[in-house]
């Protein structure tokens, strides 16, 4: 027994072990020879011997064990390779982190090299104020090689560098911020490194790691800013969940980056910070907003990223919750019919996950829509769309805050986001019943109508299902017809999307837009009314084609038929006191001068209206732009007013209570300027081809004394329009009509003969041409042959005029003049030659006479 306590002898070595143990002391032999060359006082001697050494240890067969290489490695090597790296030569540092890095490679047991070599790691990266005060290493590829061996250390000894976080995370933090971007790129993968290596221990280090790193996330070099958020999300991953909240406002502005790659690193990281995070529940309302930005981005690969990422989150989520959804999942429904794209659809558990968290994220996403910068706008916009798409009917609950944001983010001046919102309304119209939203849409359009409340409204009618929007449609028509809305503004824009909101209307109910088609024409009229200024006459114009076809199948003309009566009466209510600035009176020249031959069947209603707004006491103005419809479509009065054949019957109201009261004498330009109006549209009516010789002669013996009167009118067009007036009244009278008046017409058409504008002087020529063809079919000319007389006196002063056209037309006159007195024409005509400046117009006007055959 005493044999046994007895302790065993010790084993003699191995061959193995003799063999490793003599290597071990050959390579002693050959350092210690090299050593002493590395304190010498020539920097070249000490380069030198550092270059043996390298040669010395990339010479060694690989088949060397590692063993045998750690006690000299550790005991000789290290230490003086480790007071090499502050050697003043750049060249001596450079190689002796060459050799480190060759005998931490080699080495048996790496890790024993830790205690030293990490704080003279540290030493030579850290400085005491890394971001005023340049690192005590100056070069910046022996920077560059000093990281790199921290990484290799950091590869090789793992989970055996967790007593030196302290040296490894104060280089690190240097290295993140170091001038040299390519120190900090591998500064980053370190950082990454060692968070993997050292997980147990690691996140008692991490938060210091979250300054610097945020500092650098901007750099300009974007494969630095890639390397920042790749390592960021491993730091964060293996250490503190704290810091979140702290990277989050980065990562958010890393999104507007302009490089894909860094856009598509800050969706990789979300996505997996999502997916692995311990404590990701509690980020969710942080996280899910950037993923969810991520979707719609420009780049399809990183939306397809994006989209796999977040379906795979929705997944995992839906398995840990699994007793929770257990119904949902049992008895899940498919789509919803009005689904706007229902083979895209999110998954249960994304729907779920945006839901649980709408009421945290909703409000900071409103905010945001709101921002200066018009890239957080766009971002913002895009993403409420996103979660609208998610939430689905759950948006009901949240409607009040999403609709004031939507009327506020419609008027921004960019299309992006403009776009990005109209896509949300729709989807609120899918999503939330009508009797909901229109009861909160009213109360906003009734305190303060705008354009983009309109486009709100177009887009939520644009997205609702039709069976759901059909009861309300007469509703929603009958408030659009209001004043308050309809005449909300005169601006284009406006406009526009007053007519998208009927558009849309019609395009989800169609056919059943009958019901409630004349207040969708109060709208169209309305806008058509603003025209002018807004440019969308042909836009309503196509709408009211569309309106036509849903509603009978025909076209716009059908519309006006069917609804021109009622929409006259309409107007009729408030004519009495429209002025030049009421919208009333646009909406009446629309129906006027767009209705075509409907218009035949609304005399009734038209009429009286015309009667009541053309009296002299009325707005000047008005009566100016009514008589200017007035003749345009009485130049085309059997296509409009006469279509229907009845308009004989309104013609003595026309002539008595419309024309004639404008014709009359009154002081002003606008007086005048109303004179011209009336004689133009008398004009229009005699040339409309709708009236028979017994209504032309009815007129005439009401209106040849004050058209004789316009006669003397400043105005150019009226004593023109006069003049042919005057003639169509004689050819149509045939000189029937009393002879009194009659003789007074010729002095009036001498006068013009003076006018100052030739124009005028051939018209006049032309009626008194007419009026001398009377003369010849009265039977008693002879009591007019004084009259005559003077007439043929006063012609041939003329006939020397110095305008050979006006020469011409009163040879014309004198020659339809000669049948009546010819031998006294002959004997004016020879009393007056001599004076002529040329007599070849008389001596015509003799040859006329003379060849004339006797009556």
């Amino acid at each position: 027994m005493a044999a046994l306590a007895r302790p065993e002898a010790a084993a003699p070595p191995g061959p193995a072990e003799a063999a490793e143990t003599a290597e071990a002391a050959e390579l002693s032999r050959a350092l210690s020879r090299l050593l002493p060359a590395l304190d010498a006082d020539s920097k070249l001697g000490r380069r030198r011997a550092l270059e043996a050494l390298q040669r010395a240890l990339e010479a060694a067969p690989p088949e060397t064990p590692a063993a045998a290489f750690q006690g000299p490695w550790a005991r000789l090597l290290l230490p003086r390779l480790l007071r090499c790296l502050a050697d003043p030569a750049e060249g001596c540092r450079a190689l002796a982190a060459h050799l480190l890095g060759l005998g931490l490679r080699r080495a048996a047991r790496p890790r024993d090299a830790l205690p030293r070599l990490l704080p003279a790691l540290a030493a030579r990266l850290a400085g005491p104020e890394p971001a005023r005060r340049p690192p005590p290493e100056a070069c910046e590829e022996l920077r560059l090689a000093l990281v790199r061996l921290l990484r290799l250390a950091v590869g090789l000894c793992g989970a055996a560098l967790a007593p030196h976080l302290d040296d490894a995370v104060r280089a690190l933090r240097c290295a993140l911020l170091d001038p040299f971007a390519a120190v900090r790129r591998e500064a980053c993968e370190c950082a990454a490194g060692l968070a993997r290596a050292t997980p147990d221990h690691f996140h008692m280090q991490s938060e210091s790691l979250i300054g610097p790193l945020m500092q650098t996330i901007s750099h300009q070099h974007w494969k630095v800013r890639v390397a920042v958020i790749k390592a960021t999300g491993t730091v964060i991953q293996f250490g503190s969940g704290k810091s979140v909240d702290d990277v989050l406002p980065h990562f958010a502005q890393r999104l507007f980056d302009d490089v894909p790659q860094v856009r598509k690193a800050v969706t990789c990281v979300v996505g997996g910070w999502l997916l692995d995070l311990r404590d990701r529940y509690s980020f969710f309302p942080r996280l899910i907003p950037l993923l969810l930005s991520s979707l719609g981005d420009e780049m399809p690969e990183i939306a397809h990223a994006a989209a796999s990422l977040w379906e795979k989150i929705g997944l995992q989520w839906q398995q840990e919750n699994e007793e929770d959804l257990k119904d949902k999942l049992d008895f899940g429904s498919p789509p919803p019919a009005h689904h706007p794209s229902p083979e895209t659809r999110p998954g249960l558990g994304c729907r779920e996950l945006v839901f649980r968290n709408l009421s945290k994220i909703l409000p900071a996403v409103c905010h945001d829509i709101s921002d200066w910068v018009v890239g957080t706008r766009v971002k913002s916009a895009q993403l409420l769309a996103e979660l609208l798409r998610h939430a689905e009917d759950h948006i009901t609950q949240h409607l009040e805050l999403l609709l004031r944001t939507l009327l506020h983010a419609c008027a921004d001046d960019e299309g992006a986001v403009v776009s990005s919102c109209t896509r949300s309304a729709e989807l609120i119209g899918a999503f939330v019943s009508p009797d909901v939203f229109l009861r909160l849409m009213w109360p906003l359009l009734k305190k303060s109508p705008s354009a983009p409340g309109l486009l709100v409204l177009a887009s939520v009618i644009r997205g609702c299902p039709r069976e759901a929007l059909q009861p309300h449609l007469k509703t929603i028509a009958m408030e659009l017809a209001q004043v308050h809305i309809c005449q909300g503004a005169e601006k284009r824009v406006y406009g526009e999307n007053l007519l998208l909101c009927v558009r849309a209307l019609v395009a989800v109910c169609r056919e059943a837009c009958r019901g409630c088609s004349l207040q969708l024409m109060k709208v169209l009229v309305t806008i058509l009314a603003f025209a002018d200024a807004t440019g969308l006459g042909d836009e309503v114009q196509e709408t009211m084609a569309i309106l036509a076809v849903e509603e009978n199948g025909g076209d716009s003309q059908d519309l006006y038929r069917e609804h021109v009566g009622p929409l006259l009466e309409w107007l009729a209510g408030s004519h009495h006191d429209w002025t030049v600035y009421s919208t009333e009176l646009l909406q009446f020249n629309v129906l006027v001068t767009h209705t075509g031959p409907a218009l035949g069947t609304a005399l009734p209603h038209l009429v009286p209206i015309l009667s009541s707004c053309l009296q002299p006491d009325r707005d000047p103005q008005m009566r100016l732009k009514l008589f200017s419809a007035l003749s345009r479509v009485l130049l085309r009065a059997k296509e409009t007013l006469d279509s229907q054949g009845q308009f004989h019957s309104y013609l003595d109201t026309v002539i008595k209570d419309i024309l004639v009261p404008n014709l009359q004498w009154h002081a002003g330009r606008t007086a005048a300027a109303i004179r011209t109006a009336a004689v133009s549209c008398l004009w229009a009516l005699l040339s409309s081809d709708v009236l028979l010789a017994t209504h032309i002669q009815d007129m005439q013996r009401t209106l040849m004394s004050p058209v004789l009167t316009a006669l003397e009118e400043d105005s150019q067009m009226t004593r023109l329009t006069s003049c042919r007036i005057i003639s169509v009244f004689l050819k149509s009278s045939g000189g029937a009509t009393d002879p009194d008046k009659f003789i007074k017409i010729y002095p009036e058409l001498l006068k013009r003969l003076d006018d100052v504008s030739n124009e005028v002087r051939l018209a006049a020529a032309s009626a008194l041409v007419t009026w001398l063809q009377c003369i010849t079919k009265d039977a008693g000319k002879s009591q007019s042959q004084s009259d005559i007389q003077y007439l043929y006196r006063e012609l041939l002063v003329y006939l020397d005029d110095a305008e050979s056209t006006v020469q011409d037309a009163v040879l014309e006159v004198l020659k339809a003049g000669s049948v009546l007195f010819p031998d006294l024409l002959v004997t004016e005509t020879e009393a007056v030659m001599h004076k002529h400046r040329s007599p070849a117009y008389c001596e015509r006007l003799l040859q006329h006479i003379q060849t004339r055959p006797p009556v």
